[in-house]
């Protein structure tokens, strides 16, 4: 009985502990992104919900849907917008403290365009932004080729529906762009979005800002393993990549490099060292089109590969330092170096401010051979 009494006295304790003062007068639960999904029913969270499209620019209250249509005021004015080729759309320039907790995005979803538009975001008054990576990509799917799936990250509808979920927190400020990249004899392109974001959370000065790059190697260099994550001196957490392979060598397999992971004072050997890039995935004795929550592969289709893996459940964290490969070792007739072509959208998190991400492929760079129908 007294063990039973101290267990709910402990149970009191924390629960008394979770409520705080968030807004004068008034009791709220301090929520994390987690509480918000486990526990729906907490009503007095002290966030506010914010959302932010074309239909209203800036989030504000009572702001949304002033444009008007052929039908009149507020009947779908203002849903999309064009893009010709060197437009930039502010998505979004948010003031205070708040997570971007959904972005949903859409445009025509052909390999061309989605490698064309390149999505940006800044975090808090940095200078340089922190994501810098083609839309497609960022969106979960590599090579420009729209499938159909889900993860814990992405959903994405055969439509090119794309959908992220992870949380953008930011202390002061968020801003987001996407710019047309394309050639100037492409023809403009409809956009159409939604961000949804929450203010009033209470995150510490030095909480996590998404980041994310994009890498391509178009072929890699022989021994020279691809990096996922450059060299980042800061602390962080690895939350994943989608990883784009184009098989050079349709005769072989592609796929028994190891991921390695160095980090705090590793050097010529890291701590952390997978078996194969298959098995990095979650997969085995090759790859198959299987997507599953935090790992698979979304297209394996003509020697193209778009596969993931995500770190959520099983966290990989630093302190001070941090660098990510994967190896590039074929099999015919067993274990052989090789070169093909590879990219990456890599996600972490890591405090601001923070190193600049190295130089984006350009166009060309991004374009060149990807999937065609």
């Amino acid at each position: 009985m007294r063990n039973t009494r101290s267990i709910l006295k402990l149970a009191a304790l924390s629960v008394a502990v979770a409520v705080v003062q968030l807004v004068p007068g008034q009791l709220a639960w301090a929520q994390s992104p987690a509480d918000l999904v486990a526990q729906p029913y907490l009503l007095d969270t002290g966030l506010v919900s914010r959302s932010i499209s074309f239909e209203n620019p800036t989030g504000a209250p009572g702001e949304g849907g002033k444009a008007a249509s052929n039908l009149g005021v507020g009947r779908k004015g203002s849903p999309a917008k064009t893009m010709p080729p060197g437009d930039v759309q502010q998505l979004c320039d948010i003031e205070g403290s708040g997570t971007i907790r959904h972005i949903w995005i859409t445009t025509p979803g052909n390999p061309q365009n989605l490698r064309s538009l390149v999505i940006r975001a800044w975090w808090d008054g940095q200078e340089h932004p922190s994501i810098e990576c083609p839309m497609g990509d960022f969106m979960g799917m590599a090579h420009g080729k729209v499938m159909a799936y889900q993860s814990a990250v992405h959903s994405v509808g055969e439509k090119a529906g794309m959908n992220i979920w992870l949380p953008m927190a930011f202390t002061k400020r968020a801003k987001i762009t996407v710019t047309n990249e394309a050639g100037q004899d492409a023809k403009a392109v409809p956009l159409f979005y939604q961000i949804d974001y929450t203010l009033g959370d209470k995150h510490a000065a030095d909480v996590g800002r998404l980041h994310v790059l994009f890498r391509r190697e178009n072929p890699t260099t022989e021994k020279q393993d691809l990096e996922l994550l450059p060299p980042r001196k800061n602390k962080g957490r690895f939350i994943g990549s989608v990883i784009g392979i184009r098989n050079l060598h349709p005769g072989q397999w592609w796929g028994e490099g190891e991921i390695k992971v160095y980090f705090d004072g590793d050097k010529e050997f890291p701590t952390i060292c997978g078996t194969g890039s298959e098995d990095y995935v979650g997969l085995s004795w090759g790859i198959q089109q299987t997507p599953f929550l935090y790992n698979g592969c979304s297209l394996n289709q003509k020697n193209f590969v778009s596969m993931y893996r995500w770190h959520l459940p099983d966290p990989i964290a630093w302190q001070k330092e941090c660098r990510i490969t994967i190896q590039q070792i074929a099999w015919k007739n067993g274990l052989a170096e090789t070169q093909d072509d590879w990219s990456c959208a890599t996600f972490w998190y890591e405090p601001v401010p923070s190193a600049a991400l190295p130089t984006m492929p350009d166009l060309k760079a991004r374009t060149a051979d990807i999937w065609t129908d």
